[in-house]
């Protein structure tokens, strides 16, 4: 695909904007497609303090709810382009939530519906070939314009759709019948109903999601797009995540060193929380604290810890009350539990794929998953639920021996949880097994390489359509 011009809109991007996997994934898919002969640019919020290089300006034609609004157009140091939305109150120290309650900020409607009207009048100024929409931040935007371009939109979670007051649909010029939800307005339904192609962050997540356990009240609404929802995995920026090139890990290692490398990362991350190294299993979670992740039965596990012989490592941040959980573990486990839970340390989450022997992702429900692949690249196999993009990415060890990279479990609950710990425990303290499963994982293809080139067809497909 040449000479196209895509307008790529996000509520966050690393590392400009960071809370989860949005960033990330939007991250890297922007770096692959930065090195093709596309022409791509990335709309954020201003949330304040982010510099751009030879930056211009211009002013927004937008309602007058959200007026006056301006765009920043310059260049960043991972970014060719990048357009930023400026509007006093879009600019806040988190995007979502007030950090001292952990509570959604109450203006977040008028916050994204603003954000989504910015977009659609750069939209109209730059007339792009492709307008690719990301969550429901940026769903609204169809509804702002009369004649949209050719639009993907890409949900990376249903659990967040941006539903808000019935009063917003007289606020939204275009066929704001596809916005209209019960008795509110979801602005993800109205691009889900609108846009081109509909792409799911993994095969799997897209299958899940038309059917009513895990479509999220949409389902039907999913299935009636029939093959204009696709899924495609997301990929990992294997430059960051590459324990060849690391710099946050205290030794880089290959296949070739990999007993050496982890050893070395094992000792190191037993040392930073206060153990000595021993034959005890180490597990590491990296996550965001809320509900979807399943950290209520990470807390469940801990008492389990002594019996597996095992200790554990987590790394996040979200709701307190799951905070204060894991906490109230970790007092309670004789210094089996070492636990960092009010902030994300990149580098910290380095040392953790780098050290841990198996890592943790009992998720509710999971689109597709950076923390497993990240982690594998490290030589780390996974334990995780069978459910999104996990399922994807993860060929359990115990059911396909020949081929296996991690465990799943056969519940998605604490029992489910528990036997698949002990499943991975046996595995990595067999050194000969353990070097198969870490080889497997480690050789897997997780750039975003594949990825893009299929979002790019994608691109082709709706451009494609609108010719027709």
């Amino acid at each position: 695909m040449t000479s196209r011009r895509v307008l790529f809109a996000t509520a966050e991007i690393s590392p400009l904007a960071r809370v989860g996997g949005l960033a990330e994934a939007a991250s890297g898919l922007v770096r692959s497609i930065q090195k093709t002969d596309v022409e791509l640019t990335v709309v954020l919020p201003d949330y304040n303090g982010i510099e751009l290089i030879d930056e211009t300006s211009w002013a927004l034609d937008v309602p007058d709810w959200c007026a006056p609004a301006r765009a920043r157009r310059g260049k960043t140091a991972e970014f060719n382009d990048v357009i930023l939305i400026d509007r006093a109150g879009l600019g806040r120290p988190h995007p979502y939530v007030e950090p001292t309650t952990g509570q959604g900020w109450p203006d977040n409607d008028w916050r994204f519906m603003c954000f989504s009207a910015g977009v659609a009048a750069v939209t109209r100024d730059l007339e792009p070939d492709v307008l690719h929409l990301n969550d429901w931040h940026t769903a609204a935007t169809l509804g702002f314009l009369a004649t949209p371009p050719p639009t993907v939109l890409t949900i990376h979670t249903l659990g967040y759709q941006g539903m808000c007051d019935s009063a917003w649909l007289a606020r939204i010029p275009f066929e704001p019948w596809r916005f209209a939800w019960f008795d509110g307005c979801n602005p993800l339904l109205g691009a889900i109903r609108s846009a081109d192609h509909v792409i799911a962050v993994s095969p799997n997540y897209a299958a899940e999601i038309v059917e009513p356990e895990g479509g999220m009240g949409l389902h039907e609404e999913l299935r009636r797009r029939g093959d204009d929802l696709i899924g495609i995995r997301n990929g990992i920026d294997t430059e960051v995540w590459n324990p060849q090139t690391d710099q946050h890990i205290p030794a880089q290692y290959s296949l070739e060193t990999l007993d050496d490398g982890k050893k070395a990362a094992r000792d190191a991350l037993c040392a930073e929380f206060g153990w000595t190294p021993g034959g005890d299993v180490l597990l590491g979670v990296v996550s965001r604290l809320v509900d979807q992740k399943g950290i209520d039965l990470i807390a469940g596990l801990v008492p389990f810890l002594a019996g597996i012989k095992a200790r554990l490592v987590l790394l996040g941040s979200g709701q307190s009350e799951l905070a204060e959980m894991i906490d109230s573990a970790a007092a309670a486990s004789n210094g089996r539990v070492g636990a960092v839970t009010d902030r994300y340390d990149e580098p910290l989450a380095h040392r953790i794929f780098a050290g841990a022997d198996l890592l943790l992702m009992p998720s509710r429900f999971e689109p597709c998953g950076l923390a497993q692949m990240q982690a594998m690249s490290y030589g780390t196999p996974a334990v995780a639920t069978r459910v999104g993009g996990l399922v994807d990415t993860i060929i359990d060890v115990d059911r396909h021996r020949a081929t296996g990279t991690g465990f799943l479990t056969e519940t998605n609950d604490l029992a489910g949880l528990v036997d698949a710990v002990h499943r991975g425990a046996r595995v990595v303290r067999i050194a000969s097994r353990r070097r198969l499963v870490q080889k497997r994982a480690m050789e897997a293809d997780w750039s975003w390489d594949t990825p893009a080139a299929t979002h790019l067809a994608v691109y082709e497909s709706a451009i494609a359509r609108h010719t027709d």
